[in-house]
């Protein structure tokens, strides 16, 4: 089958994790896809720290796993260290994190896609797209070739126009050591698009052979460790590879400000805004100046390789100045360096230019995910390739979108922020950003959007029939502690050891069971619950999902409302081209900002910014409320 004679259902452009994402969705789910990348030996390649994961992102990792993707898969079989986060905490901040094996990562990726059907691979560089009229019809290669499909989704990372920049240095690239992409902004831009640029940052990268470990904190993994896909596809670590913790100080600052003069951040050579929660190591000195120190992660990048990534040493300065300041922090001494940390801009597109299923609102059939949008992070480029891969597959069969709302996913949120609100600045996906992370924990992904992505033909008939075993023991647990009763001269010493009220009567164990100061951990030696647990094969998910319902039923419970009134909201559709301009009830501001994003719906309409409660009861009365 020749790409000349071809019309591919999906073209996915760039290979990152974006659009891996993306190709195995479209493809699993029936069509018949094309990635295209410009070196098909960097596919999903980690281009900044080795890791997956972290503080909300494990829990998008989870989602993107429960929706049938591959990044947990892959981040399970390619793990060198494992924690979970926040667990002093209550369970809606738990997020699972892991170190990966940086070579080892891309390769997984690779061969699963490999053996992906419906799936096939073209290594060139996209440089145009073919349009007829308000509609994407296929893409230009660097090489000449026209491919035609019926959808296309661009994830281009940072490749679009990106410009390298290591003190005063400037080069074009998307990556060390890889070229830029071009032409496509400009064929967007000639459609009507709106175009920015951003900026993002990476450290160097050193021999760890070169390293005194002995003047920095050793960081293991976790003692018991999880994993991130719900599928039994590996076994949690049981050997795992430390990181370590070291400081700057005022040495090194004091180095590193003898270059700022020369730093493409200070001089006005990156005008483009960067992350706000990842700073450059000139910027967080410069910005927090009452800091004597600042955090420095040494972490491994693989198994076998000596090649260490400095996390939160990230920098664009000269080279020389790298080298001095870097040697100032305990135990980088007599460093040698791989390669020097630098700054990347690169164009992206507001956000507010897109529908809630990722395609674009002036050109039907064309998808945008990943940094494209705005974002920063593996995890949440991940999670819109999967869906704008998942949109695409729809689209190409007439069948309506996929949309996750806000209280099931925090993909949900990411893309609804996205389009709704917009970014000026790289968006970075955090716990607080989601009004009902109550009921979008970690450990319930599998529960929340199995079912919805079985009925899509993307997750495995194993993954349904896993939840719903899942769920069928957590009911049957809870059952039979609701009806359990147990006795004083039982549930006594257990209370005592813990400097607990005795009881002076029996009681039900869902009730003793559900004190704050108590966990299943300390029942080990009642028999009658390990009884139960042992002739029904209840093993620890199942009771660390009992343990939330006991302890936190009633918060949940309670977002589970407030999410059913804004649902409500949420199924008051604003009619498609609806002209906000003729509504003069409405504010100049929410006239303008409506116009411009077009939601879809009242709830929608409720969380742009410069739309007024007042706006939104005006609104109400014109849909017939």
């Amino acid at each position: 089958m020749s790409l000349y004679n071809t019309t591919y259902d999906v073209i996915v452009v760039g290979g990152g994790h974006a659009g891996s994402e993306a190709a195995a969705a479209a493809a699993n789910m029936g069509a018949h896809t094309l990635l295209i990348t410009m070196n098909l030996q960097n596919i999903a390649q980690m281009s900044c720290n080795p890791a997956m994961g972290g503080i909300a992102k494990g829990q998008i990792v989870r989602e993107i796993d429960a929706l049938g993707g591959y990044s947990g898969i892959v981040t399970d079989k390619t793990a060198i260290q494992f924690k979970m986060l926040n667990k002093s905490k209550g369970p809606a901040m738990w997020s699972p994190r892991a170190q990966s094996d940086r070579m080892q990562f891309a390769e997984c990726w690779r061969n699963m896609l490999e053996q992906t059907e419906n799936l096939d691979f073209y290594q060139d560089s996209v440089n145009g797209l073919i349009f007829e009229e308000d509609k994407i019809v296929g893409v230009k290669t660097a090489l000449g070739l026209d491919i035609k499909a019926k959808t296309v989704i661009i994830t281009a990372g940072t490749f679009l126009n990106g410009l390298i920049h290591i003190g005063e240095k400037t080069f074009g690239g998307g990556r060390a050591g890889e070229g830029a992409s071009r032409g496509i902004t400009e064929d967007l831009v000639a459609k009507g698009f709106e175009a920015g640029r951003m900026k993002t940052g990476t450290p160097p990268r050193v021999d760890g052979r070169s390293l005194d470990y002995s003047k920095m904190t050793e960081q293991p993994g976790d003692e018991i460790t999880e994993k991130f896909s719900y599928l039994p596809t590996t076994k949690p670590l049981t050997k795992q590879r430390s990181c370590y913790l070291t400081y700057t100080n005022n040495e090194v600052h004091n180095l590193l400000r003898e270059g700022f003069d020369r730093s493409p951040m200070f001089n006005g050579r990156i005008q483009s805004t960067g992350p706000r929660y990842c700073p450059s190591v000139e910027d967080k000195i410069d910005r927090f100046v009452t800091k004597d120190r600042h955090q420095i992660f040494v972490e491994p990048e693989g198994w076998n390789t000596v090649e260490i990534y400095v996390n939160g040493f990230s920098t664009s300065l000269p080279e020389d100045i790298q080298d001095r300041a870097i040697r100032a922090i305990p135990g980088f001494e007599n460093v040698k360096f791989f390669r020097y940390g630098y700054a990347i801009e690169y164009d992206y597109f507001p956000p507010t230019q897109l529908t809630h299923s990722l395609e674009t609102k002036l050109i039907k059939n064309l998808y945008f995910a990943g940094q494209i949008n705005g974002t920063t992070g593996y995890e949440e480029a991940a999670a819109q390739g999967l869906m704008a891969g998942v949109n695409a597959a729809l689209k190409v069969k007439n069948k309506d979108p996929f949309i996750l709302k806000r209280n099931e996913a925090y993909i949900g949120v990411l893309i609804d922020d996205l389009i709704t609100k917009g970014t000026e600045e790289p968006y970075r996906m955090f716990t607080s950003r989601a009004e009902y992370r109550t009921l979008l924990r970690q450990d319930n992904a599998d529960l929340r959007l199995t079912e919805k992505s079985f009925e899509l033909g993307l997750a495995s008939k194993e993954r349904l029939d896993r939840v719903k075993e899942k769920r069928e023991k957590t009911a049957l647990l809870i059952n039979f502690l609701k009806e359990t009763s147990v006795k004083k001269e039982d549930m006594n010493p257990i209370l005592e050891s813990k400097n607990l009220a005795l009881v002076n009567q029996s009681m039900k164990l869902f009730k003793i069971a559900a004190r704050p100061q108590l966990s299943f951990s300390d029942f080990k030696n009642l028999k009658v619950l390990e009884s139960f647990i042992s002739e029904n094969n209840i093993d620890s998910e199942i009771i660390e999902q009992v343990e939330i319902h006991l302890k936190y039923s009633g918060y949940i419970e309670k977002e589970k409302n407030n999410a059913d009134k804004l649902n409500r909201l949420e199924n008051v559709r604003i009619p498609s081209g609806f002209n906000f301009q003729k509504v003069k009830s409405l504010s100049y501001e929410a006239r303008e900002k409506l116009s411009k994003i077009q939601p879809t719906s009242i709830s929608q309409a409720s969380r742009i910014s410069g739309v007024s409660p007042s706006d939104i009861s005006v609104l109400l009365v014109h849909m017939g409320r």
